[in-house]
């Protein structure tokens, strides 16, 4: 049995592999494999976006293209936020439309693609390629950000955090306040804030009883 492509990325910012699809795929350009695993290059380019599985005219190009783009997968919208990722214009038009408006809203800025993703770009990594991340109050977040509790990325929802579980989401526990890590880039909680809502996996309201409700 072939195993699984590293193309698997987590809210941490982490790509693994995971035989998992996701919900979404996304873009950060042509990214090479060898033997399935990915070399040191995470990125292209600076346009990261979460793209829809289908492309809109159909067209595909396999999971290790010697051309184009290289599909990276997420659970949902929201894993690819935190990750650093923003819709695509082009097969998600009306996401784009409804981010690039709360971005600007919460920027006070009339920013488009170029502008947001250098924004983000500067959000999402250090210069050593890490993650950045940052504490906040957790009664603060919006819904749909992710945090780091004990260890674990954790989604932001109402009252809850529920962890990630890379094939969906766990039992809900009641959110944390406080001071807490912040996975999703500041930018991007800022869009979430200004009215953003990401698609989120079915698990995320189906998942189970309660635990500390």
């Amino acid at each position: 049995m072939q195993r699984p492509l590293q193309n698997r990325v987590l809210p941490t910012g982490e790509i693994v592999a995971d035989p998992a699809r996701g919900m979404f795929t996304g873009n950060r350009g042509n990214l090479p494999f060898k033997d399935g695993r990915l070399g040191t290059s995470r990125w292209k380019h600076h346009h990261w976006i979460i793209c829809d599985l289908t492309h809109p005219k159909g067209r595909y190009h396999g999971p290790m293209p010697a051309r184009a783009w290289t599909p990276l997968f997420f659970l949902d919208e929201a894993v690819g936020l935190a990750a650093g990722h923003r819709p695509c214009a082009y097969c998600r038009p009306d996401a784009y439309r409804a981010f690039k408006s709360a971005w600007n809203e919460a920027r006070h800025s009339t920013d488009y693609h170029n502008e947001i993703d250098r924004a983000l770009h500067q959000s999402r990594v250090d210069r050593t390629r890490a993650q950045i991340r940052y504490t906040a109050n957790g009664a603060s977040l919006p819904d749909g950000s992710f945090i780091l509790y004990n260890g674990t990325p954790h989604l932001v929802l109402e009252s809850h955090i529920l962890p990630f579980l890379k094939d969906g989401y766990g039992l809900k526990l009641r959110r944390p306040t406080g001071p807490q890590t912040v996975l999703t880039p500041a930018p991007i909680i800022d869009v979430l804030h200004a009215g953003y809502t990401p698609v989120l996996h079915t698990t995320a309201e189906k998942c189970g009883n309660n635990r500390n409700a």
